[in-house]
């Protein structure tokens, strides 16, 4: 397991230094989503966690400072999220679909990637099917955002 890092993903607020939704952007499969971005360990430990809901166009970028094996889980969250892991690329490497809520605390299981990734972006349950996603798919950073 020293490979796969466990984070506490999917999770809350973005705190302060994280680019705010009104200029901060990605397009997958020609569709925009405002992104919150969590770019160190304190923004990607909370993530998502105890929000109610999420508007339809909106997710949460998880930023990495390298490509590796990653696994997040559902630890107090309370929405259903499609879970999609990037390479340093910015390809599609890895899809968790349909994630639910986790209640379990420290009990709820991971959802690794299938490949080593760098970005994850959570998006509301249901995205990937309705865009059709496919392993390979390329994300495009807004200009809002920072990238290699």
């Amino acid at each position: 397991m020293t490979a796969l890092r466990l984070l506490f993903a999917c999770c809350g607020l973005a705190l302060s230094g994280c680019a705010s939704g009104a200029d901060a952007w990605v397009e997958l499969n020609g569709q925009r989503y405002s992104v919150e971005v969590a770019d160190d360990d304190a923004e990607r430990a909370r993530g998502l966690m105890f929000r109610d809901e999420m508007a339809p166009d909106h997710g949460m970028l998880f930023i990495h400072e390298r490509q590796e094996p990653l696994a997040y889980w559902m630890k107090n969250t309370k929405l259903p999220l499609d879970i999609l892991y990037f390479d340093s690329g910015r390809k599609l490497v890895s899809q968790q679909r349909d994630v639910p809520p986790c209640s379990l605390g420290d009990g709820c299981p991971p959802y690794p990637s299938n490949a080593p990734a760098r970005y994850v972006l959570e998006l509301n349950a249901g995205e990937a099917a309705r865009l059709k996603l496919k392993d390979g798919a390329q994300l495009t950073f807004g200009p809002g955002l920072a990238g290699p």
